[in-house]
C-alpha cells in the first residue's frame, strides 16, 4: 500500500511516514478526497499548497488498509499513524527503505532503485499522462517550475511518434 500511495500521490518518504489516520479518513472510515500535509518538505512553506489528492485506485486501496487495521486490532484514532511497524510504533524511514529494497531483491530487479525513485516515477507518469507542465508541478507542490521540467524530458516513444514520419 505504501508503494501504491507514493505512486499515486507523488508523497515524500518523510511526508508519507508522517501520516496519521485522521489525515486520510474521516471519522467515517472511509478515505479522503484531499489530504492536508502536516509535515513536508519546507521549501515551500505554503500550507495551503501542501495538499495532496487521492486517486480513486489508492482510495480504495486504503479503505481496505483501514478496515484491515480495524481486524488486526491497530489503533484506528485521528492521531494514530497510519503506517505502523510490527510493535506498532510508527514505521521508521529506515524500515522502510528495507522493506522497499528486500522487495525489490525478491522481485528479481537488476537494479535497485530509492525509495525517492517512486516519487520521480509519480512526476514523470503525472507529466505524460497530462502533457501540463504547471499541472505536475502542482502535484509535485514544487514552488519552481524548473524544480519539475526535470520530469518533462522526451522518452524514446515520443522520439519515436515525433520522428516517425518525418519525410526523407
Amino acid at each position: 500500500l505504501i508503494v501504491s500511495a507514493a505512486l499515486g500521490t507523488a508523497l515524500r518518504e518523510a511526508e508519507l511516514l508522517a501520516l496519521n489516520v485522521g489525515d486520510v479518513f474521516g471519522p467515517d472510515g472511509r478515505s479522503r478526497r484531499r489530504v492536508q500535509l502536516r509535515v513536508y518538505k519546507r521549501s515551500n512553506d505554503d500550507p495551503a499548497s501542501q495538499q495532496v489528492f487521492l486517486p480513486d485506485a489508492l482510495r480504495g486501496k486504503l479503505d481496505r488498509f483501514y478496515r484491515w487495521k480495524v481486524r488486526r486490532g491497530q489503533s484506528v484514532a485521528a492521531d494514530a499513524p497510519l503506517f505502523v511497524s510490527r510493535n506498532r510504533n510508527r514505521l521508521s524511514a529506515r524500515q522502510l527503505r528495507h522493506a522497499f529494497r528486500t522487495w525489490q531483491i525478491r522481485a528479481g530487479f537488476e537494479r535497485l532503485f530509492p525509495f525517492h525513485a517512486l516519487r520521480h516515477s509519480a512526476l514523470t507518469n503525472t507529466y505524460r499522462a497530462t502533457r501540463d507542465i504547471r499541472l505536475t508541478q502542482r502535484v509535485a507542490r514544487h514552488k519552481s517550475i524548473s524544480s519539475t521540467i526535470r520530469y518533462a524530458g522526451p522518452s524514446d516513444e515520443d522520439v519515436l511518434q515525433a520522428t516517425r514520419y518525418l519525410p526523407c
